[in-house]
């Protein structure tokens, strides 16, 4: 066995003292303290297990108030008068008095037909009712020298017969020549072509030169313009619904919808700028179709509403009941489902299927799922990753618009709900 040096003995304690610390500098030792706190500080801060503050959403309360439902439905715009213009003589065309495609009045010359042979025609029959009057007088004149020949035993009874017969063949002769002037004096009317409505004219199919046959040629068309009938077909099933609502209210002359306001718009307008009613119901449904045909009259005194247009048509229904409503972007989808946010205790947000119903001035009337007093979360849905997360509700009025874009920019990075899209 090797015997060691004493001083070697001696010298590994202090070097064991040497690396346990005891023998380093007091500075040394504070400034090695100093660094392992801050660190420590650091790794605490960047911890994974430190919770986010919860994010700010705006909650408002759900509307309760009694609306007014409305049907939509499609329709088309007709014309309330249509006038196929056809001649009432036959001639040549002489003159076309009209602008195609321009607004008349009734009364106002369109079409002239030659009316050279009626006036001739007129002057004749002028001339025939002066000579069956002539005829008649001197009918009536030998009728009375008869009477007071036959008095006086002058002439046969037979003669006198005679010459009365030939007084009323003459005064009949006389009214068949005065019919014969009318009928010369309306053929000679007639050939002025003039617009039995006021609307607007169409395409003149028969022009200067050309041949028009009396109750057969096709001149023009004419639409009226104001008013005018929105045409539209109710479903059979809309219809059993307004029945049942008007038992329920116990008036069942409340499921006839005559007389019930009506909006129309057209394809490129916002929302129903026109007002009407309903004048008219059909009296039964169409057996092919499973409709019901319903017409509506509308003013269109500035002439935006032009026949054969199609037309969005929204009638109003059922009587007026108390409705729960909410912002249509509070709604969310899970495939087939709707469903909102709701706060709930502790100001989380707690999910609830809804079914929903008609749109109502902007909202969403919700059938069921929803309690009145429930407070929705409207905008931020898409800071809410799963039910029962904590919130932070910042309260605002149903329907109101989103927040400014600095306050919606919190939490825009982050994905909007699991299994949930708008």
């Amino acid at each position: 066995m090797t015997r060691l040096p004493h001083n070697a003995l001696h010298h590994r304690p202090h070097r064991r003292e040497s690396q346990s610390g005891r023998g380093l500098p007091l500075p040394v030792l504070a400034l090695g303290l100093a660094l392992a706190v801050v660190l420590a500080g650091c790794g605490s801060e960047a911890s994974p297990g430190g919770a986010p503050p919860p994010p700010e959403v705006s909650v408002a309360a759900v509307v309760s108030r009694d609306v007014q439902p409305w049907d939509d439905f499609t329709g088309r715009v007709r014309a309330v008068e249509t006038v196929e213009l056809r001649p009432r003589v036959s001639g040549y065309v002489e003159r076309v008095a009209f602008k195609e495609g321009q607004v008349v009045k009734k009364g106002d010359l369109l079409f002239v037909i030659d009316p050279r042979r009626y006036r001739a025609e007129l002057e004749q029959a002028q001339a025939d009712l002066a000579r069956a009057r002539s005829e008649a007088e001197l009918a009536r004149t030998q009728h009375a020298r008869a009477q007071s020949l036959v008095d006086a035993k002058a002439i046969s009874r037979e003669e006198f017969e005679s010459r009365r017969a030939s007084r009323s063949q003459a005064e009949a002769a006389v009214r068949a020549a005065d019919a014969a002037l009318d009928r010369a004096r309306l053929d000679l009317q007639f050939a002025e072509v003039r617009a039995p409505i006021s609307g607007r004219a169409g395409r003149a199919m028969v022009t200067t030169g050309n041949l028009a046959q009396a109750d057969s040629t096709v001149l023009t068309t004419l639409v009226s313009m104001d008013p005018v009938h929105v045409y539209f077909e109710a479903d059979e099933q809309t219809w059993q619904g307004y029945a049942a609502a008007a038992v329920a209210a116990g008036d069942s002359a409340a499921a006839d919808v005559q007389g019930n306001a009506v909006e129309v718009g057209l394809a490129n307008e916002d929302g129903y700028p026109h007002a009407g009613r309903v004048d008219f119901v059909d009296n039964q449904v169409d057996s092919d179709t499973g409709t019901l045909r319903v017409r509506a009259v509308v003013p269109n005194a500035d002439g935006r509403l032009t026949p054969g247009q199609f037309a969005r048509v929204r009638l109003q229904g059922s009587q007026a009941h108390p409705a729960l409503l909410v912002d249509g972007k509070a709604v969310l989808t899970d495939q087939d489902r709707k469903y909102v946010y709701v706060l709930g205790e502790g100001s989380t947000a707690t999910r609830k299927d809804i079914v929903l119903g008609r749109e109502v001035n902007g909202l969403r009337e919700v059938v069921s799922g929803l309690e009145a007093g429930d407070r929705v979360i409207v905008h931020g849905v898409q800071k809410v990753f799963f039910p029962g997360m904590p919130v932070a509700p910042v309260p605002v009025e149903m329907g109101a618009p989103p927040p400014s874009p600095q306050v919606a920019a919190a939490g825009t990075d982050s994905p909007g709900p699991a299994g949930g899209s708008r």
